[in-house]
């Protein structure tokens, strides 16, 4: 039962007893009577104003209470003259003033971190109460969409407070950190992801351009004195006149050769570190690749390699430097036939209105574990590999600003895709 209820149950009681009361003890004397019955009338109507003086600061606070329900902030109340109910009147308008300030401040910060959070460089994911994806700002979203392998391999996978390098498809690094926060008494999860491809690209070149320029500076400076030494010996006719010393002969000219070899590695190294400013001219793109396919037609025809082409009628013209370029899909259309197997296809696929280069093999394909270190300088899958090729491609055509890929996107079907 309601307080209110109770009150005036208690009132109504208390008269109507008194009524009786009246009646029974004041029935012969009709004045006394009458008295006692103004007085009962005169405690009712007081009773009513004492009602009405304590019901309307209940009444004040079951307002109140509804307007912060609605979360209306605005309701507040005007004094009434009275004491003890301005009091509460001055308490409820106070704490209303600061509830509707403090709302003004978590508006304006949930706004300036939505804001702070959409036009962030670095990609944001955020994760609800059950860790699953809640908000992606645009940066993560453009990672996400490139790469949507992050997000199945790495995000669910990645423990919280810890930090991890990734590199995707050999080319693109990226660095994941992933936190909590509270966020009404309950733990939410973010995630960051920041692409740090140019700064490791950068520290990566400077630490094998040292060690390169070092090697070829010592291996120079031996092979040179002992390429001479061995080439003026076997020259030296009056040594070998007698043949006495056929097998002396014979290792000589195997260690020139070697070291013939060993000279042409380092200059294919310094080629790493001594990529001139592209000199941009017009290309015609389609007969470069059919250049590139004559000159290694000898050897695929050879392995029963096939060639095939889907290329543009007209010419199809890009801005490159032309050796490098050259250079470059020489060194790609040789890794696929390195990696396809006998009777293998190789096609050349140009859509000029992609700009788009697509050149597949049908090999065996590259496998999750060599797919994150494509590009690495030294890194070759290939029992001689030296494992330059393929950086020498990253270089000329990161200096050229096209955006390219290689990854196996289905059984006997891998392809070198440049973006023009």
């Amino acid at each position: 039962m309601r307080l209110k209820i109770k009150y005036i149950a208690f009132i109504v009681i208390i008269h109507l007893v008194a009524l009786a009361l009246s009646y029974f003890v004041f029935e012969k004397d009709k004045l006394i009577f009458m008295i006692a019955e103004i007085l009962v009338i005169f405690s009712i109507l007081i009773a009513f104003n004492l009602y009405q003086q304590l019901i309307r600061p209940l009444n004040y606070l079951q307002e109140g209470i509804n307007a912060i329900k609605d979360r209306d902030f605005t309701v507040k109340f005007l004094p009434t003259g009275k004491k003890e109910v301005d009091s509460l009147i001055g308490v409820y308008n106070q704490m209303i003033d600061e509830l509707r300030q403090e709302r003004t401040r978590q508006e304006e910060q949930h706004f300036f971190l939505e804001k702070l959070i959409h036009t962030s460089p670095t990609g944001i994911i955020i994760l609800d109460y059950d860790r699953q994806v809640k908000q992606i700002n645009p940066k993560a979203e453009e990672i996400l969409n490139a790469n949507p392998e992050i997000l199945h391999k790495y995000v669910h996978q990645l423990q919280v407070g810890t930090a991890k390098i990734i590199r995707v498809q050999g080319l693109r690094t990226y660095k994941l950190q992933k936190s909590h926060f509270i966020d009404r008494g309950f733990e939410r999860v973010f995630i960051l992801l920041e692409e740090v491809t140019t700064e490791i690209l950068e520290t990566e070149k400077k630490v094998y351009s040292k060690v390169i320029r070092m090697m070829a500076h010592e291996v120079n400076n031996t092979i040179g004195p002992v390429n001479s030494i061995i080439s003026t010996t076997l020259q030296t006719q009056d040594l070998w006149q007698n043949a006495t010393h056929p097998q002396l002969q014979n290792a000589l000219e195997i260690a020139l050769d070697r070291n013939q070899n060993l000279n042409l590695f380092m200059r294919n190294l310094a080629d790493l570190v001594k990529l001139t400013a592209v000199n941009r001219q017009q290309v015609d793109l389609s007969a470069l690749l059919k250049s590139i396919a004559q000159l290694l037609h000898f050897n695929a025809t050879q392995r029963g390699i096939v060639f095939e082409f889907d290329l543009p009628e007209a010419p199809f013209y890009i801005q490159a430097d032309m050796p490098q370029m050259e250079q470059a899909l020489l060194n790609i259309v040789k890794n696929a036939t390195e990696a396809v197997n006998e009777n293998g296809l190789i096609k050349f696929m140009l859509s000029a209105t992609e700009k788009k280069l697509v050149i597949a093999d049908n090999g065996p394909g590259i496998s999750e574990e060599h797919s994150e270190q494509l590009f690495s300088p030294f890194f070759s899958t290939k029992k001689d590999g030296q494992g330059i090729g393929l950086t020498l491609v990253r270089e000329i055509l990161l200096n050229h600003g096209y955006e390219f890929s290689l990854k196996t996107i289905g059984p006997g079907q891998t392809h070198f895709t440049i973006y023009f």
